[in-house]
């Protein structure tokens, strides 16, 4: 049977990417977005596209009525776990049988970052919902490096808060491929798994800037900085106070080296290795310059 799988945060990296690595699957893809006039990705991936809110959840029962797998991906910010836990209600109140959550590397309730905390919130409201679950735990995406663009088109350089502190970083499309995967299979293969999704290597910032560079055909420089410059720099392009505060305890984890280790479940998901920061770097040539 084709099984119908609502795809939130819709409009967002992952779940754009998602869509697309859905296609040709024996899966019917709903997206969830608050507004049908911003989705036109999802409709290009053939997506059925549904007004909601996870914020509001008396307009979910309509997106999520006939799903019987859901992609969980909200955004991070203090409501986070309100709105995951409106996402579970209306799956379960619909008769919903799956949920594979986007989580985030080291979830538990004594993360170093507040996300990490609320992330393990809903990550056992999910383990005791009824529901046949799965959980992604990405470490911190490449595609972070892409928000540094600019300055390497400028300066030939980035600069960041995480010192001399190594981490898997993994690419985004990578997680989105993995998680077709886990959708694509149906029920039962994955049920009751957390895969944490790394790359193939776990490298400091100042190697990552190298391979960027052997990829470029350039030199491109990594610069440490302090935590008070970067959620300066991040005031001043838009974030609010909480993301800026939340990127600081990730980059101050990874500095003591929290992220330094790599595991195999993205290479096994996707029956490949996944991507190095050379080969993101090639893909993204245009935005850094090369």
């Amino acid at each position: 049977m084709t099984r119908t799988v609502l795809i939130t945060g819709a409009t967002g990296t992952v779940s754009t990417a998602l869509m697309g690595h859905l296609k040709g699957a024996d899966v019917r893809i709903r997206a969830l977005v608050r507004d049908p006039a911003k989705a036109d990705a999802a409709r290009a991936a053939g997506a059925e596209v549904v007004a909601g809110d996870l914020g509001r959840p008396s307009t979910l029962g309509p997106a999520f009525e006939g799903v019987q797998d859901v992609w969980l991906l909200v955004p991070n910010g203090p409501r986070a776990p309100e709105h995951s836990m409106n996402a579970m209600w209306a799956a379960r109140s619909a008769g919903a049988g799956r949920v594979v959550r986007l989580s985030a590397v080291g979830a538990a309730h004594d993360a170093p970052t507040r996300s990490g905390r609320l992330h393990a919130l809903s990550d056992a409201e999910a383990q005791r919902s009824g529901l046949e679950w799965t959980l992604l735990r990405p470490m911190w995406f490449m595609d972070n490096l892409l928000g540094e663009a600019a300055e390497v088109r400028a300066t030939g350089g980035f600069g960041m808060d995480m010192g001399q502190g190594r981490l898997g970083m993994v690419a985004a499309d990578d997680v989105a491929a993995c998680a077709a995967r886990v959708l694509a299979d149906g029920p039962g293969v994955h049920g009751g798994r957390a895969y944490t999704l790394t790359g193939p290597e776990s490298l400091g910032l100042a190697e990552a800037a190298e391979r960027m560079g052997e990829a470029l055909g350039r030199p491109v420089a990594y610069r440490p900085v302090s935590t008070a410059d970067k959620r300066a720099a991040l005031l001043a392009v838009g974030a609010d106070e909480w993301i800026a505060d939340m990127v600081g305890e990730y980059s101050a984890a990874f500095a003591r080296g929290w992220g330094d280790f790599t595991t195999p479940d993205a290479g096994e998901l996707l029956g490949r290795p996944p991507q190095g920061v050379a080969d993101f770097a090639r893909a993204n040539a245009a935005a850094f310059g090369g």
